[in-house]
């Protein structure tokens, strides 16, 4: 009798790590996710509301630091390049004499560095970058704003003055305007150049936009997105051939399926979905993607935005991994 319970807790743990694995919640664990998954809700929301079309994790340059410098989104419209720097600051803000904003948590007082001066200068390199690369721009096409998406954010009175800051308020009775795609709720907040951008400039802008440097996009089960830069599969020798396949000069985007036992405990295999990259268009249809499947204990190696430190996910953990052809190492 001792024997089949024995039998049977050994068989349920095996089935259990196969069919109902924790998805690499441990692995999870310091790991903030926060900023990405905002920076791709706003960038949906505003091109349901706007059309157009958003770019997210850009990398351009900035000459002041001689690096390149993260944006959290830029919309393209047919009216504007609107650079929208995303700000989950909550409780109290408040603007000193220098235009910084600070905040107390805990009795400490959080500085941030003036978000409009700094949202305007990344407007100007943004400019400055799309004219290098060709772009003839009418004046006043590319502005700046500070969103505050944060429903606990309680901002002074000045801040809401500046027209540059779009308030929690504001941004969830954001309206689409059906004769121009322009918002009525704020006068100017997404207005931009009066007259339209002419079709040739703003395909010229889609163009640019879509083969500048940008973060890699690492898609976590449970509804997470991470910005950063993937490093590579780590796997069982066998199944190294394989995965060198997958690499971003080759392909653009992968995606995991969940495990499957073949003949067997101690086989079980996952499937990873991969589309090759073509240079000449962009996306793909379903009857590009190509598969290979590997052991269930392969890794992979990514290194998070603003952290110095590679993490390692499960397959099981990982949803999707969208590769930019043109991230840039410094």
């Amino acid at each position: 009798m001792w024997v089949e319970i024995l039998c049977g807790l050994v068989a349920y743990k095996l089935i259990r790590a196969v069919f109902f694995s924790d998805d690499g919640l441990d692995q999870l664990a310091g790991l903030d996710s926060s900023h990405s998954d905002l920076c791709f809700a706003v960038a949906a929301r505003l091109e349901r509301l706007y059309g157009g079309r958003c770019f997210v994790g850009l990398r351009i340059p900035d000459p002041d630091a001689g690096a390149r410098q993260h944006v959290d989104v830029v919309l393209v419209t047919k009216r504007e390049v609107m650079v929208v720097a995303i700000n989950n600051v909550s409780g109290f803000v408040e603007v000193d004499k220098d235009g910084n904003w600070f905040t107390e948590k805990k009795r400490k007082q959080e500085v941030i560095r003036n978000p409009v001066l700094e949202v305007s200068r990344i407007a100007a390199n943004l400019q400055s970058y799309l004219e290098q690369r060709g772009a003839t721009l009418p004046n006043g096409i590319v502005n700046g704003r500070v969103v505050l998406p944060n429903p606990n954010c309680r901002p002074s009175y000045t801040i809401n003055l500046q027209p540059e800051v779009i308030s929690y308020d504001q941004w969830k009775d954001l309206k689409a305007d059906t004769k121009g795609g322009l918002s009525t709720w704020i006068k100017g907040a997404f207005h931009g150049n009066k007259s339209d951008i002419q079709d040739s400039l703003l395909q010229n802008l889609y163009s640019i936009l879509s083969t500048s440097p940008m973060w890699d996009r690492l898609e976590l089960r449970g509804d997470k997105n991470v910005l950063g830069e993937f490093m590579e599969f780590k796997g069982k020798h066998e199944d190294m051939p394989l995965l060198k396949k997958v690499k971003r000069s080759k392909v653009s985007r992968f995606v995991i399926q969940k495990s499957t036992l073949f003949g067997g405990f101690g086989r079980s295999r996952v499937q990873i979905l991969y589309s090759p990259r073509d240079y000449r268009a962009e996306g793909t249809s379903s009857s590009e993607w190509k598969e290979i499947s590997v052991k269930q204990y392969t890794e992979i190696h990514f290194q998070p935005l603003h952290s110095k430190k590679v993490r390692k996910f499960k397959l099981s953990s990982v949803a999707s991994v969208t590769l930019s052809a043109y991230l840039q190492r410094e």
